[in-house]
């Protein structure tokens, strides 16, 4: 359902780059040309992953909403030194295992009642474009080519440092990890500079046939690169918006700026929006620390997964998000209390009862200042940088208003009617109101409502192989629903309630 027109509204997104609020202006009227990053399609994606994606699908709601025409892009990396390592492991070629993975990403997008993007390329699929970038820069010299691999001349581009706002006074050539900015991913002794990224990289034995011949050689992209020539490709030479999670800024986000500005010659992006982390247990959720939930393992039924929508979409994006069994029961009451108040709103209308005459449209004319009054508090909040917890706020007064006459039995259906437009309205951005597909009704198993939680098959699986790291982030999704696993003789488990 679409909202105000948008004319005349003041929103303002933080951009990253301006480290400020700044009104949105649009490069082409009312479309908005927006680019996400996507997942790298070798493994599950994380529910802090998916923190970033609900991110994007609420700032693309308010912006359709306040009636701009969102033409939004998100990419599949599907090249990756991570993808390789796990094809050797799991004994699987590309396609086989990106398709897995990119499937069930997929589900867990719709589990989460994101509205699709319009395309999401994949590297794989976009060698060509990759190329004919890449040669550009050789031939402005940004780059070189050294050993078969290629490499963008950091310092040939002016500007390089100021979307993540680095200080080089100070830093050491090649000290990665000590407040240096070298890659580490990259072939470090091939570069004429450690600040210097690679485009291309030359074939290496442990790359299997993971590889294309081209006019670059042979050998395969480099991550960052991906990115520009695809968002070129779909979107044009400059965007209106880029999203992101906030540990994308550098060195991936830097390294786009500088390798699309220096291929086109025009500004790569408009405004940057950058999504802060999920944390479980005060940590970082990552999938090297072990600690990672995915979205079925951590979220049992609908509920949950409703609740863990809505969680997400009433937080700060930018700041840090904390996954704890205590946070999601509160989400979870919190979806609890707005659906009771849309069933006595369905039986209200269903009913058609309530005073008429005068007494009626005095219902009804006090319901329409009550509903505008709340829409005018969530559109100030959606406006004021995605301010979703502000916005709750404009929602709950509206719940407030029909939990009052409901209670008092004098619910009329016109009233009603003008409850339900400004409910839809909300959710046509917050989207809490639907049923997640390919999971159990509310009171099934898992969570408060069964009593009882659901151990994930491949835990067993993960322990026969000794792929300890999986286990445990096995064992990590059963703690954040609450429950205490313990391994017992025979090869059994037992479940206790924290």
């Amino acid at each position: 359902m679409a909202g105000d027109s948008g004319e005349g509204a003041k929103l303002q997104l933080y951009n990253t780059a301006a480290r400020t609020k700044e009104p949105l202006r649009p490069l082409s009227g009312k479309r908005i040309a927006f680019y996400s990053c996507g997942p790298t399609v070798y493994d599950h994606a994380h529910i802090g992953n998916f923190r970033a994606f609900l991110t994007y699908d609420v700032l693309k709601r308010w912006l359709t909403y306040r009636g701009f025409e969102v033409d939004h892009v998100c990419n599949l990396t599907d090249i990756d030194d991570k993808i390789i390592r796990r094809m050797a492991r799991d004994g699987v070629g590309l396609r086989e295992l990106t398709d897995r993975y990119a499937a069930l990403f997929f589900e867990d997008l719709a589990a989460l009642n994101v509205v699709p993007a319009r395309a999401y390329p994949r590297a794989t699929d976009h060698v060509a474009e990759i190329v004919e970038m890449v040669q550009t820069l050789l031939e402005k010299g940004l780059a070189y080519e050294n050993n078969g691999s290629i490499y963008f001349r950091v310092a040939r581009h002016s500007g390089y440092g100021a979307l993540a706002n680095l200080k080089f006074e100070g830093m050491q050539d090649g000290a990665g990890e000590g407040g240096g900015i070298s890659d580490l991913d990259e072939y470090e002794t091939d570069k004429e500079s450690a600040k210097d990224f690679a485009l291309w990289k030359a074939y290496k034995p442990e790359d299997g046939p993971v590889f294309w011949e081209t006019a670059l050689g042979k050998g395969r992209p480099g991550w960052h690169i991906e990115c520009s020539a695809m968002a070129r490709k779909y979107l044009g030479d400059t965007i209106d918006i880029h999203a992101g999670g906030i540990d994308l800024v550098f060195p991936h986000h830097e390294n786009e700026v500088a390798q699309s500005e220096g291929a086109t010659g025009k500004p790569f992006c408009n405004c940057w929006v950058h999504n802060g982390f999920v944390n479980v247990g005060g940590e970082k959720m990552s999938k090297s620390k072990g600690n990672f939930l995915t979205l079925r393992g951590a979220l049992a039924t609908a509920l949950d997964v409703r609740a863990f929508r809505y969680l997400v979409v009433t937080s700060q994006y930018r700041t840090m998000l904390n996954f704890t069994p205590d946070v999601l029961a509160g989400a979870k009451s919190a979806v609890k209390r707005l659906d009771k108040a849309r069933a006595a709103l369905s039986k209200a209308l269903e009913g058609g009862g309530g005073e008429g005459g005068d007494a009626a449209a005095a219902a009804a004319a006090a319901a329409q200042r009550a509903a505008a009054a709340a829409l005018a508090q969530f559109k100030g909040g959606m406006d004021d940088d995605l301010n979703a917890p502000r916005a709750a706020a404009g929602l709950f007064a509206l719940i407030k208003a029909i939990e009052k006459e409901a209670k008092a039995g004098s619910l009329s259906a016109a009233a009603a009617h003008v409850y339900s437009e400004a409910l839809d309205k909300m959710d046509s951005v917050l989207g809490v109101f639907y049923e997640p597909p390919g999971y159990e009704p509310e009171g099934g198993q898992g969570g408060e409502e069964g009593g009882a939680v659901e151990i994930p098959p491949d835990r067993a699986a993960a322990k026969a192989a000794k792929d300890w790291s999986s286990a445990d982030a096995a064992r990590a999704a059963i703690t954040a629903r609450g429950f205490a696993i313990k391994d017992v003789a025979g090869g059994g488990v037992e479940v206790t309630r924290l």
